[in-house]
């Protein structure tokens, strides 16, 4: 189970900025899904061997330029419901602010570690001024500049010392399937049709689901863990921004699964939030399958269908290659039918080529069509090989990896799309030096 670091703090302290410091140096580590926006909330980082995910919950509020204490109030009660660690940014140029204050208020009451971190700290005088911030009764200060850096790496010891140990899920070789999207599309109920029983509340209010719970599914020769983003909120007094929550809801249930199945509500079409689920499923290299639940409910023609699925591929391009099925938890209209699907994509996941028949294939499809010089000089691709690892990766060897643009990129990873059965399930290239 991996960590979740939050930041917390009021508008303008530079949250940002310390979470793009964070997230943004491990660019070569972490593989930008083509075509995916970047997601400005939510990232990866790693410290002396330790891999943590960041939040940063100023991301997720709405109304940025006005925001209310209340807001505020939430994202930091959220943080402390969802996170293992938070580190909680004030600005030493404005010193404590009411809000600053509210916020640490809320902050004393919570077990978990919390770090004060002092920003824009980027001279001597300024080591003088952020003692203020201990009269917050928050402990130690961390004094950093998000800017140039300087104090981030003893604040980062500090943060991987106080992480829990990564444990291993259980039943490490059973393959675990998420089913995630945003609130009230329907997951519970979907779970409860596939499990026959209700054990998980299904109410109409948007977000009665709230810890994640693995169900053992061992029914009709299939054998798997569901992972559900569901059980019944405890903390319903908390009005959250709805957005924000799914999001820190499914990033653990995202991170522990080999597939994710993205639900979607039928009669409102994929939205912002469904895609910002989408970005993050992409973003940890997770086998997909799109159900559009409530189809039921849905008027439909001839062309209904074609014309829903054209339009979910043109939101959701470049990555298409993905298994849609139209289901209706409620009338378990092809319910089983996404089981099967979702164990072929683990399947496709889980698959390994010999390299003698990669380069029979693959090289044949470069002699086609080769990649296009780069100032003068030509690029030859001599060999090719899959990685051992959880993802499907491949390394093409060849003289001048970084003339490779994205186009031939998309080229041969369309190529081995055709070839081999990847569907469902993101690839990665990576171009090495021979």
């Amino acid at each position: 189970m991996s960590n979740i670091v939050a930041i917390v703090g009021r508008p303008n302290v530079g949250k940002s900025t310390f979470f793009n410091r964070l997230t943004e140096t491990r660019d070569a580590i972490v593989e930008e899904t083509a075509g995916v926006t970047r997601d400005r909330h939510y990232g990866k980082s790693e410290w002396n061997g330790r891999k943590f995910s960041i939040i940063d919950t100023g991301g997720y509020v709405v109304n940025s330029d006005d925001i209310f204490e209340e807001e505020i109030r939430k994202q930091a009660i959220l943080a402390m419901n969802e996170s293992d660690l938070i580190l909680f940014i004030v600005d030493v140029e404005t010193g404590i602010t009411d809000m600053d204050q509210a916020i640490a208020n809320i902050l004393r009451r919570t077990k978990k570690t919390v770090l004060l971190v002092v920003n824009k700290v980027d001279n001597s005088s300024r080591m003088m001024d952020g003692s203020e911030f201990y009269n917050l009764g928050l402990g130690e200060l961390y004094m950093i500049s998000s800017i140039n850096g300087s104090g981030t790496g003893d604040l980062l010891d500090v943060v991987v010392e106080n992480l829990k140990e990564d444990t291993p899920e259980e039943d490490e070789d059973i393959p675990r399937f998420a089913v995630v999207g945003r609130p009230n599309v329907g997951k519970s109920s979907f779970i409860n049709a596939l499990i026959g029983e209700d054990r998980n509340i299904v109410t109409d209010i948007a977000g009665t689901t709230r810890d994640t719970i693995n169900t053992r599914y061992n029914k009709f020769g299939h054998d798997f863990i569901l992972v559900d983003t569901a059980g019944l909120r405890k903390k319903a007094k908390v009005n959250e921004n709805i957005e924000f929550y799914s999001v820190m809801r499914s990033v653990r249930a995202i991170e522990t699964a080999d597939i994710c199945m993205l639900m979607l509500d039928a009669t409102r079409g994929i939205e912002a939030q469904d895609l910002a689920v989408l970005s993050l499923i992409l973003k940890n290299n997770k086998g997909l399958i799109v159900l559009v639940n409530k189809w039921d409910l849905i008027e439909k023609n001839t062309q209904t269908m074609k014309e829903f699925t054209d339009e979910l591929h043109q939101r959701m391009a470049p990555f298409t290659d993905v298994p849609i099925l139209f289901v209706s938890a409620l009338t378990k209209q092809r319910i089983f039918k996404a089981l099967e699907i979702a164990m072929e994509v683990f399947k496709n996941k889980s698959q390994k080529i010999t390299t003698s028949v990669l380069n029979d294939i693959m090289l044949k499809e470069v002699e086609k069509h080769e990649p296009p010089s780069t100032k003068g000089k030509f690029i030859k691709i001599k060999y090719i090989t899959q990685l051992p690892t959880s993802v499907p990766s491949f390394a093409f060897f060849c003289n001048l990896p970084q003339y490779i643009k994205d186009p031939y990129k998309r080229y041969l990873e369309n190529r081995m799309r055709e070839h081999f059965d990847f569907h469902g399930v993101p690839i990665r290239l990576f171009f090495r030096k021979k």
